[in-house]
């Protein structure tokens, strides 16, 4: 691909820009559109750029749209289906990735039926999704899978109980399936299964998906709303299934706790139970499915939050706080908001500008740090435009009513029932109140201060103290070189010297535990973490004590001490 290095005007094509692009098109009014899914193309084409290609140059590394299912256009006789769709709202739809060997795609349709069966819904039909692989590159082409869309019935189920048990019949399928091995399980991937969205997605660039899926051109095919993503793969290597969007997510950045989330979810598990999924909560676990992508475990995390019973723009509150230390101008209400879940669940922390959408709720959110560029447009005619960059759509001057970039922290939101933008004040108010929880912390958290600032330091005898550093590893060239300056000087506690000492595990000397243990950082941008220096946004407190379970919001989950 050839690269315009020339500068023009205000734009330097020598800055490099290696982070993906996110973003979405909705309409206030919510009605469905085709030039709404249009938009979402234009978008995802002009954030080509901020994806990438692999050697072939043809092979993007993931490109995609998250839309209102088109109800209309599964209606005409052009998409294909030899069967009766019910009214909308009565079905659901799947986006699946199947094997292209036929006696394993037929395997896992099957499963389909007998698993959809078995939870009270019912397999209306297939439909094979029509595809163009002329465009794709090499690597792309050599690992596609087949593409097709499954409908399932509504039947019997209660409708505010439908998406809940399409979660279930999900991850009953996936767990399934992973356990016959790696010929089905590199190949076979549930895109989206829901009564509200359906993904188009693949390892494609932008300007592919639209050739790739020509369902996208048909007039037919319309959508209130497209959440767009343009992958530029860092911590994974690009596959199919790892294309975004996710089921509820586009995410452009990184999860640096990524590690700690898993493991403490993992603790949890055990805890869980909901009145709304009642013994299928069982079916859920593991919650996290832990080969993917950080942005897709997070989508797993989110994805609970939101069927367990809280909206998603608490969900993401809770996964990405805003900072809400005592230097930071915010209510009491908010400020108990953001503690109370801090002892319920720790952030998901990271350089992050998410665009997020249940099918109700569209809108995006930043980390505290601000580490990601978000941009959006609202017109004068209703369009919402928010994406990584500003100009990603051609509107006049005219037609613009008001624009900005996102703060960090703050979360741009449409409801789609409203018809209307949310500000952020109005969001976070609302769900901050919706709780005691300023009088829950009041009655509940116990603090405790003073424990690690004696008043006196006792004089250590030498003798004793040369044991203690013994014990707790001291060098020589730690006291001289790193301890010292701090002493003395109140220097960095920081040395620069070559370290050729074995690995704990390797070593023949006894180590002390914690030497068995690195610490892992994301191979890119990260915030400072620097609890002084960087007050502001980080924080060292910690919770200590049983957590409660995490899909239940009671006074009982503050009764921890903060440290």
């Amino acid at each position: 691909m050839t690269v315009n290095r020339l500068p023009k005007g205000l734009y330097d094509p020598g800055i490099p820009r290696g982070n993906c692009g996110v973003g979405f098109v909705a309409c206030l009014d919510a009605l469905p559109r085709h030039s709404v899914v249009e938009d979402g193309v234009k978008v995802l084409v002009n954030l080509e750029h901020r994806g990438a290609v692999g050697g072939d140059q043809a092979t993007g590394d993931g490109a995609g749209l998250l839309l209102q299912i088109p109800d209309t256009f599964f209606r005409q006789e052009g998409a294909g289906l030899d069967f009766v769709l019910p009214p909308a709202g009565d079905y659901g739809v799947g986006s699946l990735f199947l094997p292209m060997n036929k006696a394993n795609a037929e395997r896992c349709r099957r499963a389909v039926h007998r698993i959809a069966g078995e939870e009270g819904t019912e397999v209306l039909g297939w439909r094979d999704v029509p595809v163009d692989y002329g465009h794709l590159g090499e690597l792309s082409l050599r690992t596609r899978p087949q593409i097709s869309q499954v409908f399932l019935s509504r039947a019997g189920i209660d409708a505010s109980d439908f998406e809940r048990k399409l979660y279930v019949i999900r991850r009953l399928i996936e767990k399934e399936v992973t356990g016959w091995g790696e010929d089905y399980t590199n190949y076979f991937y549930i895109c989206s299964l829901s009564g509200r969205t359906i993904l188009y997605k693949g390892m494609l660039t932008g300007t592919q998906l639209i050739i790739f899926f020509p369902d996208l051109v048909e007039k037919d095919f319309t959508s209130s709303f497209a959440l767009v993503h343009q992958r530029y793969s860092t911590n994974t290597l690009p596959t199919w299934p790892l294309a975004q969007p996710f089921r509820f997510i586009a995410h452009n950045g990184e999860i640096n706790t990524l590690r700690g989330n898993i493991n403490r979810m993992r603790g949890r598990e055990a805890f869980l139970s909901s009145g709304l999924f009642g013994d299928d909560i069982e079916k859920l676990k593991p919650i996290l499915v832990e080969g993917g992508s950080d942005s897709a475990i997070f989508d797993n995390m989110l994805e609970l939050l939101v069927m367990g019973g809280r909206t998603i723009p608490h969900a993401m509150m809770m996964m990405i706080p805003e900072a809400w230390g005592t230097k930071f101008h915010m209510s009491a209400d908010k400020r108990a908001f953001y503690e109370y879940h801090a002892s319920i669940m720790e952030p998901w922390d990271g350089p992050a500008a998410i665009a997020f959408t249940d099918g109700r709720f569209i809108g995006g959110t930043l980390d505290r740090n601000g580490l990601r560029p978000c941009r959006y447009t609202i017109t004068r005619d209703g369009l919402v435009v928010l994406a990584s960059e500003t100009g990603v759509l051609d509107l006049p001057p005219e037609r613009v009513a008001r624009h900005g970039r996102l703060q960090p922290g703050k979360m741009l939101l449409v409801d789609l029932h409203q018809n209307r933008v949310v500000p952020d004040n109005e969001t976070k108010a609302k769900i901050s109140r919706a709780k005691p929880y300023r009088h829950w912390l009041r009655e509940n958290s116990i603090e405790l201060r003073g424990l690690f600032s004696p008043s006196v330091v006792p004089r250590e005898e030498s003798r004793l103290l040369r044991k203690k550093q013994h014990a707790f590893g001291y060098s020589e060239e730690e006291l001289k070189m790193v301890i010292s300056p701090m002493a003395s000087r109140g220097q960095e506690p920081v040395g620069s010297m070559g370290n050729d000492q074995a690995l704990a595990v390797l070593s023949t000397r006894p180590q002390l535990l914690f030497s068995y243990f690195k610490q892992l950082f994301a191979q890119v941008t990260n915030p400072a973490i620097d609890s002084i220096r960087e007050e502001i946004i980080m924080s060292l407190v910690c919770y200590i004590g049983p957590e409660q379970n995490l899909l239940e919001t009671t006074e009982r989950h503050c009764q921890r001490l903060l440290v």
